[in-house]
């Protein structure tokens, strides 16, 4: 399959599932969808980026050696917020190496706090959060502090991640 090809053919969910099974647990693959993710123009990063995420969930470790690549267009303001959503959404899945955490914990905060952030963005930057939270216990106040600042402007997916956060760490 050439993925740039079947990416521009069509953006549905049926497209997206037979890449994700195209790519399925294939390294070579997977990292075939990556570098068409990142190098490819802005069309194709916003269509590559829903199979990508799939992909991850499926086989986070892929993920890894392309972690500082991401993060780079992660905090880059010009990409469309399709990749952002999908980069954020893949982060939620992996466990991210210590050498990265700090940044992506400013980044999720900077993601939750910005009014212009859409809510699914906002939504995984809050399961990220909480997973580093485990880790990190010094943020929950801060967590539990912008979810509260956050709250009275936020969407239903917001309150639901929220909820789940707030009863977790009381």
């Amino acid at each position: 399959m050439d993925l740039k090809a079947a990416i521009l053919e069509q953006h549905s969910k049926a497209q997206t599932d037979r890449i994700v099974q195209y790519v399925g647990h294939d390294k070579k693959r997977f990292n075939e969808l990556m570098k068409v993710f990142l190098t490819g123009d802005a069309l194709i990063q916003q269509r590559a980026g829903w199979p990508l995420s799939y992909c991850a969930q499926e086989n986070p470790s892929f993920v890894l050696p392309h972690l500082e690549k991401l993060l780079t267009l992660l905090k880059n303001p010009r990409v469309h917020n399709a990749v952002t959503r999908n980069i954020v959404r893949l982060l939620q899945d992996i466990k991210i190496p210590e050498r990265y955490q700090g940044p992506v914990m400013n980044t999720c905060f900077e993601f939750i706090a910005s009014p212009t952030q859409p809510a699914a963005v906002k939504a995984f930057s809050l399961t990220i959060l909480e997973h580093l939270a485990d880790d990190y216990p010094d943020i929950i106040p801060e967590l539990k502090l912008i979810i509260e600042e956050q709250w009275p402007h936020e969407t239903a997916a917001f309150h639901s991640r929220a909820r789940k956060i707030l009863k977790k760490f009381g």
